[in-house]
């Protein structure tokens, strides 16, 4: 495919281009708003990889490439970058979080239903130590719980331990309560089939690696992810479907339960930790994480500035 590259705020478009290109995908275009990075980064990403086409209008672009990747550090700047190529129906990959609110996630899901290829997430979802052990684990053998967890932040980062907690026991999620606060945020995840798992996301001293721990009836596994291998196994997951050549695997609407899982807990920290169906999650008129304030404070972290 010919590939355009929307937004350059974190580290993800330096790393994935090179995977993209020995994967036999041109990256032909390159578009930057400026959120993190002052006038000019575009041209200087252009010219280190080899990119014809600085784009200053993203309905340019849509007409020069089959795919867009839309990279935005302010999640709620996603829906807006992926419209002209959702117009124009040519297929898009939105990095995590692909929305932070209900409202986004519908207008993805809408996009998808009328025939838009759209794919993203977190790369957990498609790690090869989760689908390693869904390989290997015998059928027969229930899953008692799960814990999943990771450091950083409750949702630009923790949304890779909600997207781990599904690599492992698949979608299907009914319901979400926050158990509350202590040093991180400790999240309880009800399958409809009454399977629990539970997680732990959010800041702590230290830096803390991608990890699971299983229990089942015979066993317990502890899941610890390479993250070398995490960008190249994502988009050997994805590309594929975007270029037309196979099928979403998942689709779209079992990759955004993360997201709305991630929306759910939020609701039910701030309402005294009740259960939060997805169902109501999805419907919630409200505007969500608010991707705005985290990209102030991103692009403050990347100048080594404080408030």
């Amino acid at each position: 495919m010919k590939i355009g590259i929307v937004d350059l705020d974190t580290s993800h478009p330096n790393a994935w281009v090179p995977i993209l290109k020995e994967m036999g995908h041109e990256v032909t275009a390159v578009y930057d708003g400026g959120t993190v990075h002052d006038a000019g980064e575009a041209e200087r990403f252009a010219g280190k990889h080899g990119i014809e086409a600085v784009c200053e209008d993203l309905s340019d672009m849509a007409r020069r490439v089959d795919a867009a990747v839309v990279h935005s550090v302010n999640w709620d700047l996603h829906v807006e970058r992926a419209r002209p190529f959702a117009e124009a129906g040519k297929a898009i990959l939105i990095d995590k979080p692909m929305a932070g609110s209900a409202r986004d996630i519908r207008q993805l899901l809408d996009w998808a239903r009328g025939g838009v290829r759209i794919a993203g997430g977190s790369a957990l979802r498609f790690c090869e130590e989760a689908a390693a052990w869904r390989e290997a684990r015998d059928p027969q053998d229930r899953v008692v719980t799960a814990l999943a967890g990771c450091s950083v932040d409750d949702f630009n980062y923790g949304i890779h331990a909600y997207s781990l907690m599904l690599a492992i026991m698949g979608p299907g999620l009914a319901s979400v309560r926050s158990a509350g606060v202590h040093i991180q945020h400790q999240v309880e995840l009800v399958w409809r089939d009454g399977r629990r798992g539970f997680l732990s996301v959010g800041a702590t001293a230290g830096y803390l690696p991608f990890y699971a721990t299983v229990a089942s009836e015979r066993e317990v596994r502890h899941l610890q992810v390479d993250p070398d291998r995490l960008y190249r196994t994502f988009l050997a997951a994805t590309l594929p479907y975007l270029a037309g050549e196979a099928a979403a695997v998942p689709p779209l609407a079992q990759l955004l339960e993360a997201e709305l899982a991630a929306l759910a807990a939020r609701i039910s920290l701030l309402e005294g930790g009740r259960a939060v169906s997805l169902e109501e999650a999805a419907a919630a008129p409200g505007p969500g994480c608010d991707g705005a304030d985290f990209a102030v404070q991103y692009r403050m972290k990347a100048r080594g500035q404080t408030r």
